[in-house]
């Protein structure tokens, strides 16, 4: 049967009609996502309302990268031996319960500082769990010739949330408070949670691997001899560290750019909305097979962006780029995530997609740290535009010293 001219561009959305049960993992996910970007812009904005400086912002990165780094191994480990939904399911309880908190300190009457860094430290710590057995369902509920088309389907769902959680977040501040803020987070984690009961056991093929240090082990080794898979990873942590910006958007939103909590809300919606659009027309995807190459060139795309929006003075042409950026983000992230899945065996789908999970979560963290760090002693602008020459030398790095990710093709594509 022929397809439309149009099935190539738009999404392709038969995951979700084929699949019920990818269909509740697809509305859980939403929720989810959803109320983690409401916190990517209230946290910081109430740092830096809190403290008026970058370097406590990019504080935060270090705080929450250190927990997610310790618990990954480990979540890892746990997902590859138990039900996959069980650990989906608990995570968002108790996301719920750090939301909780914060809107707790931010209703009082002199909200604490130490309180946000604490609960930011645990919501990442959870994400070690959360992460893996995200990303190791979908393998679980999709035959393999689906499987690029779901993770195609997920990113949309993610740059969803990244497009609508900052711009909602923004305003609900603005408009409201910080509080109600992140009692919108916490219903929307309980919510997540309603759904993902029903989706049904996903245990690991064969029935799991016990938790334990050598089977934590076994994923170390598995990677050790994977230079496609350490390729992937490198060149993701080499564009969230130096080209992720985000811990400057209160600065570049409250001063450079004279706005409020709207403006930063929309600085950190920007990328979402970008590779939202680039999601929604991603039906190509799965008739690439050149996908190593496609991550490479996605990479100079954000790295080069994110250098020009550093100079730009004028705030929609700054949105614009902040967009370019994010679309060339999603294409990346796609292929990285399908190259994965498809290369690692289930058995270790949990424990590898664990580091992957610390490297997408971690990777952003550390940016915050650099880009602040970098903020404090040289200005913002110099900040943001070194980091996205950067990330551009460090993308041509990775090509070179892994030509195992430049050569990489898929022959079922």
């Amino acid at each position: 049967m022929s397809q439309r001219p149009s099935s190539r561009f738009v999404v392709d959305v038969t995951p979700l009609r084929e699949s019920p049960r990818f269909r509740r993992l697809y509305f859980g996910h939403s929720l989810g996502y959803l109320g983690r970007e409401l916190t990517t812009v209230a946290v910081p904005y109430q740092v830096y309302l809190l403290t008026e400086s970058t370097l406590a912002v990019g504080a935060l990165g270090i705080v929450q990268f250190v927990p997610l780094m310790l618990v990954s191994l480990v979540g890892g480990a746990v997902v590859d031996a138990v039900d996959r939904r069980l650990v989906l399911v608990v995570s968002q309880l108790f996301l719920a319960m750090t939301a909780v908190g914060l809107a707790v300190n931010a209703a009082s009457s002199s909200p604490a500082v130490w309180p946000l860094f604490v609960l930011s430290g645990i919501s990442a710590g959870l994400s070690g769990f959360e992460g893996p057995a995200r990303m190791s369902a979908v393998p679980s509920v999709l035959p393999r010739r689906l499987l690029a088309s779901g993770f195609a389907l997920n990113q949309t769902l993610s740059e969803v949330a990244n497009a609508v959680g900052p711009a909602l977040a923004g305003f609900v501040i603005a408009r409201f408070s910080l509080a109600l803020t992140y009692g919108l987070q916490a219903f929307t984690f309980l919510v997540a949670a309603t759904a993902l009961i029903g989706i049904g056991t996903m245990r690991p093929e064969g029935g799991g691997r016990a938790v334990s240090f050598s089977s934590i082990g076994e994923g170390l080794h598995y990677l050790k001899g994977q230079r496609l898979i350490q390729s992937c990873f490198l060149i993701d942590i080499n564009a969230m560290v130096f080209g992720m910006p985000r811990a400057l958007f209160p600065a570049l939103g409250t001063v450079l750019f004279a706005g409020d909590a709207t403006t930063v809300g929309l600085l950190y919606a920007a990328p979402g909305v970008g590779a939202l659009v680039a999601a929604v027309t991603s039906g190509w995807v799965s008739g690439v097979n050149r996908r190593g190459r496609v991550v490479v060139g996605a990479v100079i795309v954000w790295g080069v962006a994110i250098a020009v929006f550093g100079v730009v003075p004028f705030l929609p042409v700054a949105l614009l780029l902040l967009g370019v950026a994010g679309a060339a983000d999603v294409i990346s992230a796609v292929f990285r995530n399908t190259i994965l899945q498809l290369t690692v065996p289930d058995s270790l789908r949990g424990r590898l997609s664990s580091i992957h999970a610390a490297v997408v979560g971690g990777g952003p963290r550390l940016g915050d740290l650099e880009a602040g760090a970098v903020a404090a002693v040289t200005s913002i602008r110099f900040s943001v535009v070194s980091g996205g020459v950067a990330c551009v030398l460090g993308a041509i790095a990775v090509a070179r010293y892994f030509p195992e990710l430049w050569r990489y093709r898929d022959e079922e594509a």
